[in-house]
């Protein structure tokens, strides 16, 4: 592991770098770990303050963990999906809200992704994550339901036929697209959609999974985003109007 003390970027920033490569390549393996501060200082040729710095770089990424006591020390984290998941939702939002993607574009993205799942979904979907869809159709269906509980059944009923499809990379890339496109799509299209049209669309959707119809499946998810598309022209139009 090397770094350019020449080069004008952050010497903690390519010291993590540095060990971020050597993970990633295998050179450093899970659960191993890492030289001391002191050690690495001397390699690196840096005060102890700066690898310090480059360690809490790493540990902010869960690519490493520090354990106290005369065992302790830094060692290579186990990346599971689950962990991380905020991480891609988080770089999702941002990157939806700071670079002014269209509501087409993300419509897109995320449909033609949820659609990926339809077929294994309904191939695999378990009983309870049937269940949980049910349960999420019935808890929109209540009167005095607020804005933001339905925008959160409508993303719990979304992330259950996701993960109905039993692959933990397809649910890992829609993270983002579930649980980061889809809020934001709610705030803009919620003043507009039937809550009536939405459950009947839901109810379809759980209707074919449980009768293991894939291309039902798919074909209800173009009709919802048909609606939303439709949704959000509208909002955008009413918008236009003269007060």
């Amino acid at each position: 592991m090397k770094i350019d003390p020449k080069k004008p970027a952050d010497l903690s920033a390519q010291i993590a770098q540095a060990i971020r490569d050597a993970i990633i390549s295998g050179q450093l393996i899970v659960d191993e770990r890492l030289p001391s501060e002191a050690e690495l200082s001397e390699q690196f040729q840096v005060s102890r303050p700066t690898v310090r710095e480059a360690l809490k770089r790493l540990a902010a990424q869960s690519l490493i963990r520090t354990q106290r006591g005369a065992s302790g020390g830094a060692f290579v984290n186990r990346l599971s999906f689950e962990n991380a998941y905020s991480q891609q939702i988080t770089t999702s939002t941002l990157l939806l809200s700071m670079n002014a993607v269209s509501f087409d574009t993300a419509c897109e993205a995320r449909f033609a992704l949820e659609r990926a799942c339809a077929a294994l979904s309904a191939q695999r979907r378990t009983a309870d994550q049937l269940a949980t869809m049910r349960a999420e159709i019935h808890r929109q269906s209540q009167p005095g339901l607020t804005d933001e509980a339905f925008c959160a059944s409508d993303v719990a009923f979304h992330r259950a036929l996701v993960d109905g499809a039993d692959n933990p990379v397809l649910s890992y890339q829609l993270a983002g697209a579930v649980e980061a496109m889809q809020p934001l799509m709610n705030m803009i299209t919620f003043t507009a959609r039937s809550r009536e049209a939405i459950i009947a669309l839901h109810s379809q959707i759980a209707d074919a999974l449980e009768a293991r119809d894939g291309s039902k499946v798919d074909a209800t998810l173009v009709e919802l985003e048909s609606y939303t598309r439709q949704l959000a022209r509208d909002v955008a139009q009413q918008r236009r109007k003269p007060a």
